[in-house]
């Protein structure tokens, strides 16, 4: 085979492996980065780099695979927008935590959210009680929306990375 050829196969079926993987771990997996995470990260970026150029460690074998992950990123996102169902397959929905100052642990459960951590989501955006949400959203990206019923609060946004990096400072 080709060797230019044996790179953008061995890129995409890494690509490819990597979007199914993000599917299945989660969205939380990536909202919540810890150092452990990183390290996760940074690993498994140096295990599939051989991977994807097997033993060509020439700069044009760095940039074919590089420029077939740019490439075939592109492909998806636009396949994302345009088709409903291949969204559906690679991305997960939003979940309701809260609706109308009703918390839904089922779902909070299912999404690996504590009562304390959605507490605290509430608090960042200035509203001190979850009775008085009028929506709580865990969106796709991972984040945490929060309307209120109370119209003079000032919505903000909100990750649930912080909530994570006030509590290990606040612990210090």
């Amino acid at each position: 085979m080709n060797p230019i050829l044996d790179i953008v196969v061995r890129s995409l079926a890494v690509y490819f492996f990597m979007v199914i993987a993000v599917r299945v771990f989660g969205k939380n997996q990536l909202s919540q980065l810890n150092a452990g995470d990183v390290i996760l990260l940074l690993l498994i970026s140096n295990a599939v780099q051989n991977a994807m150029v097997g033993s060509n460690s020439s700069l044009e074998g760095g940039i074919v695979a590089a420029l077939v992950l740019f490439a075939a990123n592109f492909v998806v996102k636009k396949f994302i927008f345009k088709d409903q169902k291949i969204k559906e397959l690679i991305e997960d929905h939003p979940y309701i935590l809260v609706k109308d100052g009703v918390v839904y642990p089922e779902i909070l459960k299912k999404v690996s959210i504590s009562e304390d951590e959605l507490e605290e989501a509430v608090h960042e955006h200035g509203i001190e009680n979850v009775s008085d949400v009028k929506l709580a959203i865990l969106e796709v990206d991972g984040d945490i929306s929060v309307i209120s019923t109370d119209k003079n609060t000032e919505q903000t946004h909100y990750s649930r990375h912080k909530i994570k990096m006030k509590r290990k400072f606040r612990n210090q």
